[in-house]
């Protein structure tokens, strides 16, 4: 199993968000997170746009990867790329 640093985005800023987004190549519309032709990102598991409020970035072995923070994306994170949770 990998292991993996988790840093929240709870206390972060939506404009620092915003910043970091533009960093990793998304634009926003003020609440969803976009793609560079305006189109919302949507959650790989949920199918759901991502919410700029509501949103976490994990590492994948191609790039990070932004989901909705709910249990049911995490848990299918967790699993897709064998990540083991130490508490």
């Amino acid at each position: 199993m990998k292991k993996i640093d988790i840093i929240s985005l709870a206390d972060v800023s939506k404009k620092s968000k915003i910043s970091l987004l533009r960093k990793l190549g998304y634009n926003n519309d003020g609440v969803y997170v976009t793609l560079e032709d305006g189109e919302r990102l949507l959650d790989k598991y949920t199918l759901e746009p991502v919410r700029i409020d509501d949103m976490m970035i994990l590492p994948t072995p191609r790039g990070p990867i932004i989901l909705n923070n709910d249990i049911f994306s995490l848990m299918e994170y967790l699993e897709e790329y064998k990540i083991e949770i130490l508490t």
